[in-house]
């Protein structure tokens, strides 16, 4: 549990502790650190929403480890609030600290469905899996009153268009209608985010989220339905939830989960520094040795931006995640089947109406 006492200022329910700069803008002002004399402004923040009309939506992801061809995000930002999170760095292209920034100002892009119905419409397009939450989480609070995750759902049985999903929210089960459908025509695969079972470490890692009996039970409905699920083991914290691997893959498997993936954690830009100091805030007895470990999966860095090792680490500690990985993949039975989804089935519905005239 996170040592109060080591740190009466941890706030809870925040991931981030801090907004350091925007990398990007000239001058700003911001909190570094709140002491002495700031603390007349250490209030706790409202979630605020920015409403977007975004120009596009669909991305083409081109990193060759990340598992996922194209992406849609319908919120930028994520209330979950996961310390770790890789997404952190691209709030600042809206203006933003990677901080608490982050997880309190969400950009919501309203128009995100006839955005995507463009782009099924453009005769260049090629049917493939377009993933939801390629980088914030779909589900996330704010969905449950704007629907536009379940609005993209419904565009894609429509369009028939493979989607890839992945959550930490058990909202996700609100639209179990339109995934059994899509599942009919094998059109969808879920993955459940899943860190660690231990309630305690997720209150303060992914202090937002639905806990992880939530997320498992996720993982059974979906399976009891007929929908293909999975689970990211991910990300691996060296020293704090790596040691609970056995125990999720278990738990996932009874499930019903198919497959499974898991990343070392990367700390790469505004998130390095983020990340330790909430570390050494909420983990003092132990910060050091798992900032250590860290570095010692990315070559004495904790980032390491080489495809093929960014995502897994290398060095005897990430070889010895990698091989109990696949050792209790091979005990629950887990990854013993592929993850193709029909690309046939694609119909371009606006031309389908423009033939009846």
């Amino acid at each position: 549990m996170i040592n109060q006492q080591a740190n009466d200022r941890f706030e809870k329910g925040r991931g981030a502790q801090y907004n350091p700069r925007n990398r990007f803008l000239k001058g700003e002002y911001v909190q570094e650190h709140s002491e002495a004399i700031d603390d007349w402004e250490a209030e706790k923040r409202h979630t605020e929403y920015i409403f977007d009309n975004s120009k596009t939506l669909v991305n083409k992801v081109t990193s060759p480890d990340v598992g996922m061809m194209y992406s849609a995000n319908p919120y930028q930002g994520c209330e979950h609030g996961c310390i770790y999170c890789y997404a952190r760095n691209s709030h600042e292209y809206w203006g933003y600290s990677a901080g608490v920034d982050f997880e309190s100002r969400i950009v919501v892009k309203r128009n995100a469905p006839a955005l995507l119905r463009k782009f099924f419409d453009n005769k260049n397009w090629q049917p493939a899996t377009i993933s939801l939450s390629g980088n914030t989480d779909c589900y996330q609070p704010i969905e449950r009153k704007m629907k536009i995750t379940r609005a993209l759902l419904e565009i894609c049985l429509e369009y028939r268009n493979p989607v890839g999903i992945i959550t930490k929210n058990a909202l996700v089960l609100r639209d179990l209608d339109i995934l059994k459908e899509l599942a009919k025509l094998n059109l969808v695969r879920v993955f459940s985010s899943i860190t660690s079972l231990d309630e305690d470490l997720r209150q303060v890692l992914e202090p937002r989220t639905a806990s992880y009996r939530s997320r498992l039970k996720v993982v059974k409905t979906l399976t009891d339905a007929g929908i293909p699920t999975g689970i990211m083991n991910a990300p691996l914290i060296p020293g704090l939830n790596d040691m609970h691997m056995h125990d999720v893959l278990k738990a996932a498997s009874e499930a019903g989960a198919k497959w499974a993936g898991y990343t070392i954690v990367r700390l790469n830009g505004a998130i390095g520094d983020i990340f330790k100091d909430w570390l050494f805030k909420a983990f003092p007895d132990r910060a050091d040795k798992v900032w250590n470990q860290i570095c010692e999966c990315h070559g004495g860095t904790v980032n390491d931006s080489r495809f093929g090792n960014r995502m897994v680490g290398d060095g005897k500690f990430a070889e010895l995640i990698r091989d109990q990985f696949q050792l209790y993949c091979r005990k629950f039975h887990i990854n013993e089947t592929h993850m193709d989804m029909n690309t046939s089935a694609f119909r371009r519905v606006s031309n389908k109406q423009l033939s009846l005239f």
